[in-house]
């Protein structure tokens, strides 16, 4: 690791710990030439799936784009940002854990909406109704009953 300050490319590790829920390893290194510190963050490069959309077109992941999305069905609805990343964070790795190198756009869609449904009712059907392309309002009546019939089993239960 070259410096910052000098350019020098004797650098020792001072400290190491993991941040990011584990995903990545801080590093506290000091330069051996001009003895000025910094800060590294190691993570993995893990190469995502591309997607494949509905109209054949492919594109590599993009989990800003995913983020965007969300955050648009969950507008003005009372979820953290800390479940927000959270469910960013499973839905990125079960693109990991897939192993495929393609992915249907269908697949990831139906992966948000679980965890939109988890964290929000009003987000999810937000969510399906241009995901799904609901036509008119029978559709939306359709997945607002069968959310209704999702909720009394869910209370049933408990």
């Amino acid at each position: 690791m070259y410096c910052p300050f000098c350019n020098a490319c004797e650098t020792k590790v001072t400290d190491s710990r993991l941040v990011a829920d584990g995903q990545q390893i801080r590093r506290r290194r000091e330069c051996l030439t001009c003895g000025e510190r910094f800060t590294t963050y190691e993570a993995p490069e893990l190469i995502l799936p591309r997607i494949i959309k509905r109209e054949g077109a492919r594109e590599d992941f993009n989990e800003e784009k995913l983020r965007s999305g969300m955050l648009r069905a969950l507008e003005k609805r009372p979820v953290s940002m800390d479940a927000v990343e959270a469910s960013l964070r499973r839905i990125i790795q079960k693109l990991r854990a897939s192993g495929e190198r393609e992915l249907s756009s269908q697949i990831l869609g139906e992966w948000v909406m679980e965890e939109l449904h988890q964290l929000d009712d009003v987000a999810y059907v937000r969510f399906a109704s241009v995901y799904r392309s609901f036509q008119d309002i029978n559709a939306f009546l359709k997945e607002l009953k069968k959310l209704e019939k999702q909720t009394k089993l869910k209370g049933s239960k408990t």
